[in-house]
């Protein structure tokens, strides 16, 4: 099933696309060796293949709260490991970029998160960031690091984030991305697609961002909707194939332009 789902998927994100992958491009991703955050230049464990990060927070404090999903995992775990390897196979497809496809947990609280450019977080509403992982955090992002914030909703979630942030940058606030921005037309021209939320329709997304002083984005929040979880449900019936092609072109995008900027 799910080499059949996956290949009428790449099917579709070919068919009007392929002729917009410029040899640059492709070049920048073979040659430019941003394998890890790039002041740092830590080879990691596997060598050469490009793997995204998944953030583990600490959930001590939610006595139970939170604990839901396929395998009753803690919220930071939602949608692992089928999003993030349905996404590499699809990444691979469209770029040739050579990935490890089982991704890797990580966390702000330990160094080894600098080893990994590209980072994925979700259900920020239970995020509590100790002084270290704050810290982390800011270097992390101003190193050239990009962060992926998906898979939350509702004001308070969204209030919750944004006081996080607070501890990291004081002076940098999240603003809601233009649809003039690079990260729309990167790669896939997206700037007119709009991937529904799979969980509720009333729901109105909005895409925020950080940038750093030089006008560099270092994170795409994705509020009030659940891309990844298109992307964990791609090879089954239970998601419509427009749909998840969309999402799957908004995290092909988030991924080059982080690797091209």
């Amino acid at each position: 099933m799910i080499v059949s789902r996956i290949a009428e998927l790449w099917n579709l994100l070919t068919a009007n696309e392929l002729s917009r992958i410029s040899l640059p491009v492709i070049l920048s991703l073979l040659f430019s060796g941003i394998y890890g955050v790039r002041a740092q230049q830590e080879p990691r464990q596997d060598g050469s293949k490009f793997t995204m990060g998944r953030i583990r927070f600490n959930t001590a404090g939610l006595n139970g709260l939170g604990m839901y999903g396929r395998g009753q995992g803690p919220p930071w775990s939602h949608d692992w490991p089928r999003s993030e390897e349905h996404l590499m196979k699809i990444m691979a497809e469209v770029t040739k970029l050579d990935v490890n496809p089982e991704g890797k947990i990580i966390s702000f609280d330990s160094d080894e998160v600098f080893k990994y450019p590209i980072a994925y977080l979700c259900e920020v509403g239970f995020l509590e960031l100790s002084d270290k992982e704050a810290h982390n955090v800011s270097e992390y992002l101003l190193r050239g690091g990009f962060l992926i914030v998906d898979d939350f909703r509702g004001e308070r979630a969204l209030q919750n984030f944004k006081r996080q942030m607070k501890l990291v940058f004081p002076d940098r606030s999240l603003d809601e991305l233009p649809r003039t921005h690079a990260i729309w037309n990167c790669f896939y021209d997206i700037t007119k697609v709009f991937p529904m939320p799979p969980y509720s329709r009333n729901l109105a997304p909005q895409y925020l961002g950080m940038s750093d002083d030089k006008g560099r984005l270092m994170m795409v929040v994705d509020y009030n909707n659940d891309i990844s979880d298109y992307w964990e449900w791609s090879d089954s019936p239970l998601m419509p194939i427009d749909q998840s092609n969309e999402a799957y072109q908004y995290g092909v995008n988030y991924l080059m332009y982080a690797l091209t900027h």
